[in-house]
């Protein structure tokens, strides 16, 4: 039996609820057929939500729960045959390059500040997968975290010698035939008679995890991705193999993006639980430094960007947005005039720190991985007092720290026309249609989805069904995803393949 992992709170909602389910079939028993579809040899495409991936790694109970896994046991009822795995070696997760870690542990809850949970992965353990081993045979789960749509097309995207500098991707390393082959040439090779695909989130997700900050991550062109999703669905089409394909989720639709609210500094937060220590950083900041700089930009007509900060509410981030006109030297200008010692002799300085400097607002987005990052030290030129080095507090975080709202409506715009290509592609071809993005508006409802009394939702660590990194989901929340695919395949197969019990699988592990 799986273990389930619930806090009191839901142990008690659990209890109290009903037995109601928003899913359409019941697990009752029932004659399994497979309808028009032939099962027996089933291969996923996809990214890190095919393989598994949660709580930032990939990790072996993951891999056990992924959706194609909950499928192909469903479909082993109607005539379906083995599903192989590309198992890692433990449940720590991260990978080792010739021995050096690339990628880190699997985080965990290492436990609660004010409610909120300090997540880890230092000592959740050290990397035990050499990417380098490589696993030989062929796998049904094709899943490989990061890929892109045109990276299923790459020949090369195993080849190890293009790890360092990121021309290949070390999962798909593992398990790729040879080193010059492609994820699709694998998949080919396999012949296939039924096939699920789920790609196109690193298109858009990627690029809005690094707060759309080009100079980290490139949003994937809809024309482009268009070329290449077509080229990937015919390349399917020649097996023969009938299938489902899913759209995307809107950014807006992950705790990863949701979470953290723009105001999250206070005297608690600054004094680290001290409030009078807090408040005595909060005196210091706006006699110093959010004082003057609110002085001088009212008076250059610019006052909405920064205002003092408050003793006894929340108070929004400082960041750097790039959108703004530069006031750098209309700052410098004001402060080396002003009569103040201090001001004067950080004119400069305060011109070309607090050009482009606003406070966060409601419809900026915040990132969970930015959390961290807050307060943290700045490097600051000699001269410069330290205290004005925290970042996102007295020093603007760069632009891969915040999504601002044209941002976000930017990336889910060019994920809408992703999904128009995605839908297309599913009706000219004859492939059942899964709406992912629907789900997942669904799960981030205040009703959320209910299964057997017990209710999920996108919170963050609460919901049950994302886990910790707040954009891979929960083995719950796979279960969830597989129901959608089942049910997809049996409308438009008319199999009859049984939904699964997502209270069956694991959810978020609490210390």
């Amino acid at each position: 039996m799986k273990k389930l992992y619930i806090s009191t709170l839901a142990a008690t909602l659990l209890l109290t609820a009903s037995c109601e389910t928003d899913f359409d079939n019941s697990t009752e028993d029932v004659v399994v057929t497979a309808g028009e579809a032939n099962f027996s040899k089933y291969v996923s495409l996809g990214n890190s939500l095919t393989a598994g991936y949660r709580d930032g790694a990939l990790y072996l109970d993951g891999q056990k729960e992924s959706y194609p896994v909950m499928i192909s046991e469903q479909m082993k009822r109607a005539g379906g045959g083995e599903f192989k795995v590309p198992f890692v070696d433990d449940n720590n997760g991260g990978l080792l390059f010739a021995g050096n870690k690339i990628a880190n542990t699997k985080l965990y809850i290492k436990s609660f500040t004010n409610g909120s949970p300090d997540l880890d992965s230092a000592n959740s353990g050290t990397p035990a997968i050499e990417v380098t081993k490589v696993l030989t045979g062929g796998f049904n789960n094709m899943g490989v975290p990061g890929a892109k749509v045109a990276h299923l097309l790459a020949p090369g995207f195993g080849n190890p010698t293009g790890v360092p500098n990121k021309t290949a991707n070390p999962y798909f390393v593992r398990f790729a035939s040879s080193p010059t082959t492609s994820v699709i040439a694998d998949f080919i090779s396999q012949k296939p008679t039924f096939f699920t695909l789920w790609i196109g989130n690193n298109d858009a997700l990627l690029y809005a995890l690094a707060g759309a900050d080009d100079s980290v991550e490139t949003l994937t062109p809809a024309e482009q991705f268009g070329t290449y999703y077509n080229l990937l669905v015919n390349q399917i089409k020649t097996t023969g193999a009938k299938g489902v394909i899913a759209n995307i989720p809107s950014v807006t639709s992950i705790p990863s993006l949701t979470t953290i609210p723009y105001n999250p500094v206070t005297s608690s937060v600054l004094g680290q639980g001290n409030v009078a220590a807090g408040e005595a950083i909060i005196d210091n900041l706006n006699t110093n430094l959010y004082g003057p700089l609110s002085q001088i930009l009212t008076a250059i007509g610019a006052g909405d960007r920064i205002k003092p900060l408050s003793k006894t509410s929340t108070n929004p981030l400082l960041m750097k947005d790039e959108s703004l006109t530069n006031l750098g030297t209309q700052i410098a200008a004001a402060a080396a005039a002003s009569g103040n010692p201090t001001l004067m002799a950080l004119s400069g300085y305060l011109g070309a720190t607090y050009g482009q400097a606003r406070q966060t607002n409601s419809t900026d987005l915040i990132p969970l991985t930015t959390r961290g990052k807050i307060g943290s030290a700045q490097t600051l030129p000699p001269g410069v007092p330290a205290s004005l080095g925290a970042r996102g507090i007295a020093y603007p975080f760069a632009d891969k720290y915040v999504l601002t709202s044209k941002e976000a409506t930017d990336i889910n715009t060019a994920i809408a026309a992703y999904n128009v290509i995605i839908k297309k592609a599913a009706d000219d071809n004859g492939f059942a249609f899964v709406d992912a993005n629907a789900k997942m508006v669904e799960l981030n409802s205040a009703s959320g989805i209910q299964w057997d009394g017990v209710r999920y939702n996108a919170k963050f660590v609460t919901g049950g069904a994302f886990s910790l990194d707040g954009v891979h989901l929960t083995g719950r929340g796979y279960a969830i995803i597989a129901n959608e695919f089942l049910k997809a395949i049996n409308t438009k197969y008319k199999s009859n393949l049984p939904m699964i019990s997502p209270n069956s699988y694991s959810g978020v592990k609490f210390p």
